[in-house]
């Protein structure tokens, strides 16, 4: 049976927005190693140069590990047929006339629309989508966070001395 409502946005997700609800985040979320999985040999070229594309910057940013294959993967899949479809439709014209004179859309318009909603579907479970990025607060850009996660929690609260430098 289906939960009610819109699904959950993941933790990582809400990490990196900076938590704009409050509400207590999940503490018992399974957190897989954030680490990309491999791009799969069944994808489609064109699939696997956008999987190439983004891998790496969403693995630095926690959003893409190992058990994600699926759904990335599902993302970049849709992104090749999309984009086959819309060369289709650019080099052919979005419509056709029937040996019966009447005027049709081509199959491809709707492939193209059917791929493009189920990479937003995609995108918003990735957090690609532009809505979603303008609200992600990512301070380290460059990768990863390295080392002890809460040695650097701890290093970031300020202290005593910090307080008293800051009135003299």
């Amino acid at each position: 049976m289906a939960g009610r409502g819109r699904p959950p946005k993941p933790t990582a997700l809400k990490e990196l927005e900076g938590n704009p609800g409050k509400r207590p985040l999940n503490k018992n979320e399974p957190k897989p190693p954030k680490k990309a999985p491999k791009c799969p040999s069944w994808l489609e070229p064109e699939a696997k140069k956008e999987w190439r594309r983004l891998a790496k910057e969403l693995e630095a940013m926690g959003l893409l590990t190992q058990i994600d294959l699926a759904v990335f993967a599902g993302y970049c899949q849709a992104y090749a047929r999309w984009k086959e479809a819309e060369e289709f439709i650019s080099k052919h014209g979005s419509i056709l006339k029937t040996s019966s004179g009447y005027i049709q859309q081509i199959p491809q318009v709707s492939i193209a629309q059917q791929n493009l909603k189920q990479m937003r579907n995609f995108c918003s479970e990735l957090g690609l989508s532009p809505s979603a990025r303008s609200r992600l607060n990512i301070e380290n850009r460059g990768g990863t966070i390295e080392g002890d996660e809460m040695a650097e929690l701890l290093a970031s609260i300020p202290k005593a001395d910090d307080f008293v430098k800051s009135s003299e």
